[in-house]
């Protein structure tokens, strides 16, 4: 099984930090995405969100900031496994200005009314959509 640590950060607009993979990657690719990526082994899974944060975007931020928001059972058909994505949510005032391209094509901040005309990662067609509706989102609006 693995574990991923993935982050949603919401601007000030209420648009969504996603990335747009590149052709490279065995989930997912050339899709939009969440920010985020995989626990390392030994690693806890709240620190693996910081740094998967910083190193594809950039973007550096200090407990607790990144507060998990939910976890998800997912099947990966690359790999063969059942794993879980654990979710981390949290407002920012970063804009794309702020971000540096570490990996995939590019990572934006993306208005949720754009979504069905993306083509969007398995694990992110689940999950945006039940975040969208959440509390949660409804309280980084604010």
């Amino acid at each position: 099984m693995h574990v991923f640590a993935s982050v949603i950060l919401v601007d000030e607009r209420g648009w969504l930090l996603l990335q747009e993979r590149d052709e490279h990657p065995v989930i997912s690719p050339d899709c939009w995405s969440l920010v985020g990526g995989h626990v390392d082994q030994g690693e806890d899974p709240d620190d693996a969100a910081y740094r998967e944060l910083a190193e594809e975007t950039g973007l550096r931020l200090a407990p607790p900031a990144l507060p998990l928001w939910r976890q998800y059972p997912v099947v990966h058909p690359a790999y063969g496994t059942d794993d879980l994505i654990r979710v981390y949510a949290a407002a920012t005032t970063a804009t794309d200005a702020d971000i540096v391209l570490g990996e995939g094509r590019q990572i934006v901040f993306v208005e949720p009314a754009t979504l069905p005309a993306l083509r969007v990662g398995e694990a992110a067609a689940r999950i945006l959509p039940e975040f969208l509706a959440s509390d949660r989102y409804q309280e980084l609006l604010r």
